[in-house]
C-alpha cells in the first residue's frame, strides 16, 4: 500500500439501537457534514432527508458491497458516513469496511464512530446482568457453521460468562434457538436468569425475564437480544443484576 490518501472521507457510525436520543453528538456531527450516507435500508432511513446528501440503501446481506461503494465515493472527493445500528464494531460495519480495504493502493481518511449497541441498551434496561465478566456471541450461522457457535456458547457456559446473544432466532431459522436452549440447560442450572429485550428504546420495546427452565424458542426473534445470566446473576425487585466478583 502506498503513503497516498483518497481526497475524501469515510466514517463508520453507530446509530445506536433506535432512540434517536442515543445517537452520539460526534454521530450527528459526522452526518451533518456528509455528502453520502451508505447502508442497510432501515438504517440509511434513520437519517433524515436534506439538501446536498446522497442517500444509499442496500440489501441486507451485501456488507462488502456497500463497504467498497463507501471507499469508492471516498476515493472520489465524498464525505461518506457508513450507518449501523448499535455500534459498528460489534457485528456490524466497521469490520467489513476494513475488509474491503484490503489490497487498496489508495485510502481515504477513515474514522469508527462508536454507537450504544444493543446489548448495553438491553442491560441498561433490565439493570446490570452484566455487571461481571460477560462474552457478546452472534447466534447467525450466515457467516459461521452452527458447530462453532455451539462450542463458544458452551465453553462460555463452562466458563462462568454472562453472554449476550443477538440474532437468536428468525424466519430462515426458527429451529436453531431452541438447540441452543438445550445447550444452556445441559450447561446450566434450571434457575438461570434470562432477560429477553426486545427492541429496545423503541415504541416496540418489551423485556422480559423468565428462568432458563421457562424460557421458551419463540420468546425471541431477530429484534431480541438475549441476556444469560452467570450462576450468580438475581433479582432485586423488577432488576436483574450480576454480581461485580467471583466466589473466591
Amino acid at each position: 500500500m502506498t503513503g497516498a490518501r483518497a481526497p475524501g472521507w469515510v466514517a463508520v457510525a453507530g446509530l445506536g439501537p433506535g432512540n434517536a436520543a442515543l445517537v452520539t453528538p460526534e454521530v450527528a456531527a459526522a452526518l451533518a457534514q456528509a455528502s453520502d450516507v451508505v447502508g442497510y435500508a432501515p438504517y440509511v432511513a434513520r437519517v433524515p432527508l436534506r439538501a446536498g446528501l446522497a442517500r444509499h440503501p442496500s440489501d441486507n446481506r451485501v456488507e462488502l458491497d456497500r463497504a467498497a461503494l463507501a471507499l469508492d465515493l471516498a476515493a472520489a472527493g465524498r464525505r461518506v458516513v457508513v450507518v449501523s445500528s448499535g455500534d459498528p464494531g460489534v457485528f456490524a460495519m466497521a469490520s467489513a469496511l476494513f475488509e474491503a480495504a484490503e489490497g487498496r493502493a489508495m485510502l481515504p481518511d477513515i474514522r469508527i464512530l462508536p454507537g450504544i449497541t444493543a446489548m448495553l441498551a438491553a442491560a441498561a434496561r433490565a439493570g446490570a446482568p452484566l455487571g461481571h465478566d460477560f462474552c457478546a456471541i452472534n447466534l447467525s450461522d450466515n457467516l459461521k457453521p452452527m458447530a462453532v457457535i455451539e462450542h463458544r456458547i458452551r465453553h462460555a457456559a463452562q466458563g462462568g460468562f454472562a453472554m449476550a446473544f443477538y440474532n437468536p432466532r428468525s424466519a430462515a431459522r426458527p429451529h436453531q434457538f431452541a438447540r441452543v436452549l438445550d445447550l444452556l440447560r445441559e450447561e446450566c442450572e434450571p434457575a438461570r436468569l434470562l432477560v429477553f429485550a426486545r427492541a429496545v428504546t423503541t415504541p416496540d420495546e418489551r423485556l422480559l425475564t423468565v428462568t432458563l427452565a421457562e424460557a421458551e424458542p419463540q420468546m425471541a426473534d431477530m429484534r431480541t437480544v438475549v441476556i444469560v445470566g452467570n450462576e450468580a446473576t438475581r433479582r432485586v425487585g423488577r432488576w436483574v443484576y450480576t454480581p461485580r466478583g467471583a466466589a473466591r
